[in-house]
């Protein structure tokens, strides 16, 4: 059989009778065409079968239609929907994706990055948390970071403190004896942080008894068992046959300190009140749904999707206007009560 041949812009050029200069405009520069012109030369492009080169395209005007992600991990639930939601944007976008996953090593998300850059991404989405956003903004490309510390990048992040405060005040409805909210250290300066210091508020304001307990709670399931254990063992020697109000810090953290107090007692004691933070699949998959705060991440990252594209497309403009600072979003999180709070 005769392979078929491609349609060139030539081809496209004497099919309507227009220039091959203006057949490229049509696609790098659309708006410098009259609408009316758009619509013969689109109507010729359906009509002759065309099938863009998107190499041809690269090579012609630079822009790949690539965006860059750098995630901490895959093995908290939360990092794993957001960037199956960022994934899902392809639709409305046509935005294209490079992940890299960095597990929290600076120089090895440092060499992503250069990776990235020679890809000649348009911009770029960080979820990790070991490179500054100063460093981060001297790379002079749209950047937009979500829940991590952006004080020199656009972002998008939940209401963390407000989210602490419900959580707060969910376990305080039910006239625990002593408060704990469980974290790995988190510096003032990250959003989640918020978490923190809105616990703290509702404690101090209702005159509550409280811990918070600071522990590297790790990144794979292992090291969170090891972790959580200690945890587990802490609490049990020091508030026996006391109520206790628990406030972890993610969903995925809440349902392996829920695994641990069923295997120790078959069950979720009735002296212990669980919430979690983030409403990612695992608090409904959990062996016994789990009380959390929802971070609506469906939401978050079409929000840090559509920030990101409206500054590359400012960048293509003739004379584009940067940004007189960095704009940060910030989405309302919300109540879900489930099983571990309602005995």
């Amino acid at each position: 059989m005769t392979k078929k041949k491609n349609v060139t812009f030539n081809d496209i050029a004497k099919y309507t009778n227009f220039s091959k200069t203006t057949i490229s405009r049509y696609f790098n520069d659309p708006d410098s065409l009259t609408l009316e012109n758009q619509e013969i030369i689109s109507k010729a492009l359906v009509e002759l079968n065309y099938k863009e080169n998107k190499v041809a395209r690269i090579l012609a005007n630079g822009k790949t239609e690539f965006i860059g992600i750098v995630i901490p991990n895959l093995h908290n639930h939360y990092y794993s929907e957001m960037l199956n939601q960022i994934l899902l944007t392809y639709e409305q976008f046509g935005y294209k994706f490079l992940v890299f996953i960095g597990n929290e090593h600076a120089e090895t998300e440092r060499q992503y990055i250069q990776e990235l850059l020679a890809y000649k991404i348009e911009g770029l989405i960080i979820m990790s948390f070991t490179i500054p956003s100063k460093e981060l903004a001297d790379l002079h490309i749209p950047i937009v970071t979500i829940e991590r510390e952006d004080k020199y990048v656009c972002s998008v992040n939940t209401d963390n403190y407000m989210g602490g405060v419900q959580a707060t005040c969910l376990l305080a409805s039910h006239n625990c004896d002593i408060f704990i909210h469980i974290n790995s250290p988190t510096a003032p300066d990250i959003p989640a942080y918020g978490r923190i210091q809105g616990f703290l508020d509702i404690c101090r304001e209702k005159n509550l008894k409280h811990e918070i307990i600071y522990k590297n709670l790790g990144n794979s399931y292992q090291m969170m068992k090891e972790s959580l254990s200690e945890v587990l063992d802490k609490i049990e020697k020091d508030y026996p046959n006391e109520k206790k109000g628990i406030f972890i810090s993610s969903d995925t953290h809440a349902n392996v300190f829920l695994n641990l107090l069923i295997q120790r007692y078959g069950k979720l004691p009735e002296d212990y009140y669980l919430v979690g933070f983030d409403n990612s699949p695992i608090s409904t998959e959990a062996a016994i749904p789990i009380s959390t705060v929802g971070q609506h991440i469906e939401k978050i990252a079409l929000e840090a999707v559509s920030l990101l594209v409206e500054q590359m497309n400012e960048r293509k403009k003739r004379k584009p206007v940067p940004l007189e600072e960095p704009i940060h979003k910030i989405v309302t999180p919300c109540l879900i009560r489930r099983e571990t709070t309602e005995k």
